[in-house]
């Protein structure tokens, strides 16, 4: 049995069970939703009913929309909780039809992807739904068992294979590998490819790699169409997708209008290092490696949403570059404050762009390896 590492979640559960809402955790495949939630459930008293949207018979029943087929299977349950309910028709009308139904109970539901839930469950749940999101494990979760030595000494790792729950409790490098891999082939693109209409799914996964080799980097959408021989609409469409499934994490620009200031671009992180590894095959230790700075910044970047969300500060993310290319790695804007972030993995100095400070000021942090857990 996989050795548990407590999640953040577990110290606020009541986040989690609200009368009158739907609370939709939703999160990758594989970084651990439905542990948590049953963890969560074994601590409660209310009778319970337990589902998934996999099975035909909880979904013919709940895609039928009878209210007399409702009360008869619900009634007896005062929490009832739905494992990958994106795979139920019409979802979103189901859950608010249930609700409506029966505002004393307690609703809750995981998704691996937020692009079908978000067109089926969505707009129906308008005011009756929270959504949480669940990463691959925070460093602001392993710090309540680790010593800050023990984090050190584990960033290599880290980087190269990620942070999901099963590599950080594996202890050979094979097996972690071997689970990257796997997690590539079997789940990854699972629900892109189940859900929706992907014509070519060898054109999606040619744009995966293509963002997985140069992130930290403003993406142009019309290089990669003309790389990949798509149009840049569809481009477009499957970075979407890419997004709602929880495998990237688009970081826009920032800009309030100065003329030089860079407006309407983008950068594309993954939402793990290990992830984005696997999509391009390379697993070498670092000091084999030319994008060990990306890797870092990549880390970094997801670290600090991670803590973001599960604090609830719910900080908007953005990077900051000129056309004369002077830029800040990223730029947190939480409660009317602007937060800039230079992220380095060596010690070289670092100086704040003059036009930033005169502009914006507000503070700076510089992350290295050794300020990581200052910050984080």
């Amino acid at each position: 049995m996989m050795k548990w590492i407590p999640r953040f979640y577990e110290s606020t559960p009541n986040r989690f069970f609200q009368k009158g809402k739907v609370v939709i955790l939703f999160g990758a495949r594989r970084v651990g939703k439905t542990a948590l939630v049953r963890r969560l459930l074994t601590k409660r008293k209310e009778k319970l009913f337990s589902g998934t949207g996999e099975d035909m018979e909880l979904a013919s029943i709940l895609s039928d929309r009878r209210i007399e087929n409702y009360k008869l299977f619900f009634t007896p349950y005062e929490t009832i909780f739905i494992d990958e309910a994106q795979y139920i028709p019409d979802g979103g009308l189901c859950l608010k039809m249930l609700v409506d139904m029966f505002p004393d109970k307690h609703f809750l539901i995981t998704g691996s992807s937020s692009f079908h839930i978000a067109q089926s469950a969505s707009y129906p749940l308008t005011g009756r739904s929270v959504t949480r999101i669940l990463y691959p494990i925070a460093l602001v979760e392993l710090r309540e068992t680790l010593e800050p030595f023990e984090i050190y000494s584990q960033i290599e790792s880290y980087l190269i294979y990620g942070m999901y729950p099963e590599i950080l409790t594996q202890n050979g490098v094979k097996g972690k590998i071997e689970y990257l891999i796997n997690l590539r082939n079997s789940y990854l693109l699972k629900d892109i490819f189940s859900l929706e209409q992907v014509r070519n799914s060898q054109k999606l996964q040619d744009i995966l790699r293509l963002l997985a080799l140069q992130i930290g980097n403003q993406v142009s959408l019309h290089e990669i169409a003309n790389h990949v021989g798509i149009s840049k609409n569809t481009v477009e469409r499957y970075l979407d997708l890419l997004e709602k499934a929880f495998i990237i994490k688009k970081v826009p620009s920032f800009s309030r209008n100065l003329r030089n200031e860079i407006s309407k671009s983008a950068k594309y992180y993954f939402w793990d290092t290990g992830i984005r590894n696997a999509v391009i095959n390379n697993f070498n230790r670092l000091e084999l490696r030319n994008d060990v700075g990306a890797l870092w910044e990549n880390f970094v970047v997801m670290e600090l949403i991670k803590k973001s969300e599960y604090t609830e500060q719910y900080a908007q993310f953005y990077f900051w570059r000129t056309y004369d290319r002077k830029e800040i790695d990223l730029v947190a804007e939480h409660g009317g404050k602007l937060t800039a972030y230079e992220i380095k993995w060596g010690k070289q100095t670092v100086k704040t762009p003059l036009l930033w400070q005169e502009t914006y000021g507000g503070t700076v942090e510089v992350i290295t390896r050794e300020r990581l857990l200052e910050v984080l």
